[in-house]
């Protein structure tokens, strides 16, 4: 007999994997995939949106056609930001542009100067303001202006996770993770499309849950489809299915993603200009997240030491934590730091410490760390309220792995519990979750957050 799998696609910027789990959402097939990319119009590099809707459809034939698995149903995880412009056929009408790709501030500057000034917008959208085309919803302004024979024939818009549930169902969906993330498109304060876009007569449809499912053919096969979810609100979904308590998930990579879904309050100015936004869950309700390049600005650091100390690339992951040397940091208090005495530079890299100041690479690389940490635990603050009642930190991503990190969190958070979790491919997991409830098959299987508690130096 076959074994019923989900079949998730688990789309980011570098790689792409189609993942099938068990019953028991367990992994038991997983293929990666990196293709090259491409460039637009303008020659600015994006993905290759043929090859990917080629894989899909193939990789999905492929499983249906036999084998040893009986794939009862699909979704679709994948990077945010994004659009996708069909005609009134539904066929599309231009590439998947790079949400990197840099946009003039005319099109921003129009909606701020209409709807209460850059503060406000900003404030109301829970969305930075990013220069780029990360604010999706200014991807329709620059198309409506830059791209006007495309635009015209342009009948509906969808976000990626959308487009390629599309792709199998031919249902035009939105739901709630897509558009909540910093896109200039949702009014957090009255929880609907801002009215900018039926102002420039720009059509969306309604969000809907992310457990909506479509039943599909394809070929003999009879499957469920999702509807997609937004990568970072789908790493979420795991924590909130699989712990009964109130926590913050400090995501972090090449960004530090502080996530506290128990935070509803408003963004305020102040919380805008120091990089939080917020986030929409899969229960559409408002995500307190700030952001922080910690892990860019911890790896041009990082080689810059390896350098002046002429000690081998990679030789960080070798440094094991000195605990007299972090007491030493910690006695008397937090204070302050070295690197990053005058804030973070533009380009991220700090030329101003004399590092003649280190007897070496070993106590220079400790000094770095807890000058981030002190950086990242200062964003982390921005998303907790006082006397919130929040215990844990869970710590996921390649930080978890950096001791001197997760320790000294526990140092700088002392009323809290400091964990590291280890979920392999959390986004689609959180992708299954939303089908498997929907599908109702049964009581959800535990879900195993591979959770090691820290212990904060002595000092």
């Amino acid at each position: 007999m076959k074994k019923q799998v989900i079949a998730i696609f688990d789309i980011g910027k570098t790689n792409k994997k189609i993942i099938l789990f068990d019953k028991n959402l367990d992994i038991v097939f997983q293929k990666e995939e990196e293709f090259p990319a491409v460039t637009d119009e303008d020659g600015y590099e994006c993905d290759d949106i043929e090859l990917i809707e080629d894989w899909v459809k193939s990789s999905l034939q492929g499983f249906l056609n036999g084998g040893e698995y009986d794939v009862v149903a699909v979704n679709f995880s994948t990077y945010g930001a994004s659009l996708v412009f069909l005609d009134e056929n539904g066929k599309r009408l231009a590439p998947v542009y790079n949400y990197l790709k840099p946009i003039s501030e005319e099109f921003a500057g129009a909606l701020y100067q209409k709807y209460g000034g850059k503060e406000e917008f900003c404030r109301k959208t829970a969305s930075p303001a990013l220069g780029l085309m990360l604010n999706s919803g200014v991807q329709i302004l620059w198309l409506k202006n830059e791209r006007e024979e495309i635009f015209r024939q342009t009948k509906n818009i969808l976000h990626f996770p959308q487009y390629l549930s599309f792709l199998l169902t031919n249902k035009i969906t939105s739901e709630s993770t897509s558009i909540g993330c910093h896109t200039f498109m949702w009014d957090f304060d009255n929880m609907r499309y801002h009215q900018w876009l039926e102002d420039e007569e720009i059509k969306l449809p309604q969000p809907l849950p992310n457990s909506t499912l479509v039943k599909v053919s394809i070929g003999k096969a009879n499957i469920y489809s999702g509807i997609g979810i937004h990568d970072s609100s789908a790493s979420l979904v795991p924590y909130l299915r699989g712990s009964n308590e109130e926590f913050v998930l400090v995501s972090t990579g090449t960004w530090c993603i502080n996530m506290n879904p128990f935070n509803h309050t408003p963004l305020t100015a102040d919380e805008l200009k120091q990089d939080c936004l917020s986030y929409l869950s899969i229960n559409q309700e408002p995500v307190k997240s700030s952001r922080l390049f910690m892990g860019h600005i911890h790896d041009v650091n990082t080689a810059q030491l390896e350098k002046a100390f002429n000690v081998p690339e990679g030789s960080y992951k070798k440094v094991v934590p000195d605990e007299n040397l972090i007491a030493e940091y910690l006695n008397g208090g937090v204070g302050e730091p070295v690197f990053f005495k005058n804030g973070i530079p533009p380009d991220y890299l700090d030329n101003e410490v004399g590092l003649a100041r280190f007897p070496g690479f070993r106590e220079a690389y400790h000094r770095l760390m807890y000058d981030l940490s002190l950086q990242c635990a200062k964003s982390l603050n921005l998303v907790l309220k006082s006397n919130d009642g929040i215990e844990k930190l869970f710590v996921s991503g390649g930080f978890a792995r950096n001791e001197i990190f997760v320790r000294l969190l526990a140092n700088l958070f002392p009323g809290k519990k400091v964990y590291t979790s280890e979920i392999d491919n959390a986004s689609a997991l959180g992708a299954a979750l939303v089908v498997w409830e929907a599908m109702g098959k049964k009581a959800f299987p535990a879900i195993d957050l591979g959770l090691t508690e820290w212990e904060a130096f002595a000092f």
